[in-house]
């Protein structure tokens, strides 16, 4: 049995005194591979640094989150587009998308970084990872103007069977972490009616960690509790959801 955790921050800070243990627990616990995405300048080469760790485990995307999109974000995207065409393995175009939670005075400004960024993942042939918080719906519609969209995930899928099935219809999985193990999340009406084959397993970590950890630092290591979860959810074994989202993993970021 092998996990993939498509969505992890291992290379945070909360881990700077830890980081070769974090892996190891990693592995320990079947989490074979750890899915990088880069949030800003700053962090790109702690993100390289990390991922140089421990090689056979781990794969490095390259973006700019949204939520560091500043009004003047042209010098900040430049970098990210000199790293990303570098000739440096990168595995996806992360962490890009939207996000309306915390500030929507850049939302313009937002959708012109995710769109470029999106164009980009099409040239280099590589998949996207989305964050998309309060945003689902704009996200979307970003990706619906495009020529050409990318493939990927929507990163942290907690929306509704609507959203879900408007996400199905354009190719996308759905990245599903701790939030499902949350008592009203709602999510486990909604994955009733999503096929376990466009889902694949995330922890977010050091964010959002399942219960019976919420609440405190995340790791890949706990990805084993999104899965038992996920067992109950679709009446099968957690051999099945290990099998069948691995192999999602597999299939759209090729590792």
């Amino acid at each position: 049995m092998e996990f993939i955790d498509t969505h992890t921050h291992l290379f945070a800070e909360e881990f700077i005194l830890e980081q070769n243990q974090v892996i190891q627990r990693a592995v320990k616990a079947r989490v074979k591979k750890l899915l990088l995405p880069n949030i800003d300048v700053e962090s790109i080469q702690s993100l390289k640094t990390f991922s140089e760790l421990a090689v056979e485990n781990c794969f490095p995307m390259m973006g700019l989150h949204p939520g560091s999109v500043k009004k003047d974000f042209q010098a900040d995207l430049a970098v990210i587009k000199e790293e990303l065409f570098s000739g440096y393995r990168y595995y996806g175009v992360g962490e890009i998308g939207l996000d309306l939670y915390w500030d929507k005075s850049t939302l313009e400004e937002q959708k012109t970084v995710f769109l470029e960024q999106c164009e980009w993942a099409v040239e280099l042939g590589l998949p996207v990872s989305m964050h998309t918080r309060s945003a689902t719906y704009e996200t979307i519609k970003c990706l619906k103007s495009m020529k050409k969209m990318p493939q990927g995930v929507f990163h942290c899928f907690s929306g509704s069977r609507e959203e879900a099935e408007e996400i199905m219809k354009l190719g996308f999985y759905m990245g599903i972490g701790g939030v499902v193990t949350f008592r009203n999340s709602g999510l486990n009406e909604v994955l009733k009616h999503v096929p376990l084959d466009r889902i694949v397993l995330e922890t977010d970590a050091p964010y959002l960690a399942p219960v019976p950890f919420r609440g405190k630092r995340n790791e890949s290591s706990y990805l084993l509790y999104i899965a038992e979860k996920l067992a109950e959810i679709y009446e099968t074994s957690v051999e099945k959801i290990a099998e069948v989202t691995t192999a999602n993993a597999k299939l759209i970021f090729r590792v």
